[in-house]
């Protein structure tokens, strides 16, 4: 089914692009939240109108994320870690747990675009990347440390 994209879909295209998807994910999943529209020679005028306002909304949006990439980036961020011995950690630290940490700081980030290969098992610094938009992406330093157990006297 042949459709106009209204926004960036990941994995799909961009804002304004006709895109050949199936036909299922078009009924049920793209044109139900509004994402597509069927292009018809109707909705590609209707697109061409639309085109001139959706793309000043669209670069404000990026503007928006570059700041955001910008204080998220220059803010120190430290995650505290039980470790047993050998210096492991216990279990992982995982884009679940970064998400959390992100929210105490005031950065509301979605845990799948916390862009982290895999769980992070070790202590130290580590550089994790943050997708704000499909094409603003932020580098993030965060300190994984050693929680430190107070002995009971």
């Amino acid at each position: 089914m042949k459709v106009i994209l209204r926004t960036d879909i990941t994995n799909v295209g961009r804002q304004g692009e006709v895109k050949d998807v199936a036909a299922g994910f078009a009924r049920n999943y793209l044109l139900p939240k509004k994402l597509v529209m069927e292009a018809t020679v109707q909705n590609m005028k209707i697109w061409e109108r639309e085109k001139t306002k959706l793309e000043k909304v669209r670069e404000e949006i990026i503007t928006n994320a570059k700041i955001i990439a910008e204080k998220i980036e220059n803010t120190e961020f430290s995650i505290k870690v039980k470790l047993g011995e050998n210096g492991k950690i216990f279990g992982s630290v995982t884009a679940a747990n970064l998400a959390k940490l992100f929210a105490e700081k005031d950065f509301n980030i979605n845990k799948h675009d916390i862009l982290l290969p895999a769980p992070i098992k070790e202590v130290g610094k580590i550089s994790v990347n943050i997708r704000l938009h499909p094409e603003v992406i932020a580098k993030v330093n965060i300190d994984v440390v050693e929680e430190k157990i107070k002995a009971k006297a």
